[in-house]
């Protein structure tokens, strides 16, 4: 396992290089610089020129993408064009919000999700398995923005019971004031990927009921929800761990629509004012952030493979 583990870790340094490479590529594929959003408009050629010089950018694009890779492997990413702060603190000091939101997103969805999928599929056919994958497709139908909307004029607006703009607070340290925080974006972020796994997760369910060991099961006479317990959703949880793990992944930097909509102060919305100012490295030091995390994150899911089933061996 060990050696699995260091020859996963091994592989992201090739990940990251090809990634750097796209991430560099399209930034400057886009029209536009971050000359003309701190000059303005009326800029003269000459400050035009100057401010280039200042920031590095009248080098060739090649020089300044190994200048950026050598930096980068030495643990700095930089500093900002607009704030001029190190990128790596400004990300450090955005990413706990991020990972405390994607947590709280991805425990609300497995309550929602899990109890939906199992009930669906120990009734397969019936009227509550219609009810429910109804409910299923709806989740998955309803747009995150018009959720968030919804349930801020709900709790914030007309009943006072939660606030509408979010800020960040340790779990830990101030839970009320986290969790009311929380609370609304991963509802946002939660109903929607409940939908995923509980589809996902009812057709493992379903698929497992119909195996041959299940059948030998009945025929012992075990009860029904012995076997669900203890043999079919123990074999039906590789798949649903994947898309758990794909999921919270992205919750890492694919929640800027909610955190736009709740003012969160995560990496997403990080990310957004980086791109909308034209901030070179901040961009990239927020995807290289965010692609290392998703990696992470895959490789945990391969390690928890090994313990859900015994089958897999990792040499």
């Amino acid at each position: 396992m060990i050696g699995y583990v260091l020859r996963r870790i091994l592989q992201l340094l090739p990940v990251l290089l090809l990634a750097s490479i796209g991430i560099w590529a399209m930034l400057y594929a886009v029209p536009g610089g971050p000359v003309g959003m701190i000059l303005g408009e009326n800029a003269t050629p000459e400050q035009i020129a100057a401010t280039r010089a200042e920031l590095g950018l009248d080098r060739p694009v090649v020089v300044q993408y190994l200048d950026w890779l050598g930096s980068v492997f030495r643990g700095d990413l930089g500093l900002s064009i607009h704030s001029r702060e190190p990128v790596l603190d400004l990300i450090m000091h955005r990413l706990p919000a991020t990972l405390q939101l994607a947590f709280v997103a991805t425990i609300v969805a497995i309550l929602l999700g899990v109890p939906v999928a199992i009930i669906s599929a120990m009734r397969p056919g019936s009227w509550l398995d219609r009810v429910l994958s109804g409910w299923s497709a709806l989740a998955l139908g309803v747009p995150t923005f018009w959720l968030g909307i919804l349930l801020i004029l709900l709790f914030a607006v007309y009943l006072h019971l939660l606030p509408s703009a979010s800020v960040y607070a340790p779990l830990w340290s101030d839970p009320v004031t986290a969790l009311k925080s929380l609370i609304l974006p991963a509802l946002t972020l939660g109903v929607y990927v409940s939908g995923v796994l509980a589809r996902f997760l009812r057709a493992s369910l379903v698929s497992e009921m119909n195996a041959d060991y299940v059948r030998t099961a009945r025929s012992k006479g075990l009860p029904e929800r012995q076997i669900m317990r203890a043999h079919i959703i123990r074999n039906a949880m590789l798949p649903f761990i994947t898309i758990v793990g794909l999921q919270m992944a992205a919750f890492i930097g694919g929640a800027v629509v909610t955190e736009a909509v709740f003012t969160y102060p995560g990496l997403g919305r990080l990310l957004i004012q980086a791109i909308n100012t034209r901030d070179y490295p901040l961009i990239q030091g927020c995807i290289v952030v965010i692609l290392v995390i998703y990696v992470l994150i895959n490789l945990t899911v391969d390690v928890i493979y090994a313990y859900v089933d015994p089958r897999i061996e990792y040499r």
